[in-house]
């Protein structure tokens, strides 16, 4: 077989050009990334920036990300981004849902590229359902859990709260593991056709979508998948092969973004 001259491989290069998706993260998220690039899979290609360690607590961290956001969009310089998206929620429940959904607006038209948050892209898919409870599965601290329940109360829901925590009993997202995930969301006896969000972009959560929504009509959502719902619908893309089972499980109730 002759090998392609390089015109002609650039050509083909981009007749199947993939979508730019920015990701902002906090530094030691250890899932957004792979997370949401799983869901996107072949169909874009993914550019991240973390925002810098602060050795403050944790309040003061999350705040520091509100304040420091258009200067990590602005880190992308000039590379042309399809859309955009920070992969933080606790920072954002600082704010409630009126603030984030401005700050979205405003940096979208300030940078020329649409521009959500976890939790905004959240609230696009909670608004598509149509109901009024929500069950949010939460690993933060109390305070913070407290935080996020009166946003999602201020958006317009009726919030229940499942609080989970590690083998060891810590409030810490990036270590509970599978396995504590859906033990903890199992004792909780939720109804079997419970809107279920697992809040926070660093907590492991797409391995344990099948388990949680098992044998029930549940809708099981995440700030990972959420995020990612909203990416695809702003690039004007679907997963080509493979489509992962939680997006697979969304389509199939007519959730196509």
């Amino acid at each position: 077989m002759t090998a392609a001259r390089p015109a002609d491989a650039v050509s083909a290069l981009h007749s199947h050009a993939r979508a730019r998706v920015g990701l902002i993260v906090p530094p030691a998220n250890p899932a957004a990334e792979p997370e949401i690039g799983h869901l996107l899979g072949s169909v874009s290609t993914l550019h991240t920036t973390r925002f810098a360690v602060r050795h403050e607590p944790l309040r003061d961290r999350l705040a520091s990300y509100n304040r420091d956001l258009p200067d990590k969009i602005g880190s992308f310089g000039g590379l042309p981004l399809d859309a955009l998206v920070m992969a933080c929620s606790g920072s954002r429940y600082l704010l409630g849902p009126q603030q984030d959904e401005e700050s979205c607006t405003e940096l979208s038209a300030r940078w020329g590229v649409p521009v959500a948050t976890a939790t905004f892209a959240t609230r696009e898919v909670l608004r598509r359902l149509g109901k009024n409870d929500l069950v949010l599965v939460s690993p933060y601290k109390p305070w913070l859990t407290e935080q996020a329940l009166h946003f999602w109360e201020h958006a317009g829901w009726q919030v229940r709260v499942v609080a989970v925590r590690t083998a060891d009993g810590a409030h810490a997202p990036y270590e509970i593991g599978a396995d504590e995930l859906v033990e903890q969301v199992e004792q909780a006896g939720l109804p079997h056709d419970a809107v279920v969000l697992c809040t926070g972009t660093g907590m492991t959560t797409l391995p344990v979508l099948p388990y949680l929504a098992a044998d029930t009509e549940r809708v099981v959502l995440t700030s990972n998948l959420c995020a990612a719902w909203w990416t695809l619908g702003q690039i004007g893309a679907w997963p080509d092969a493979n489509v992962p089972w939680s997006l697979a499980r969304l389509a199939e109730q007519g959730f196509l973004p």
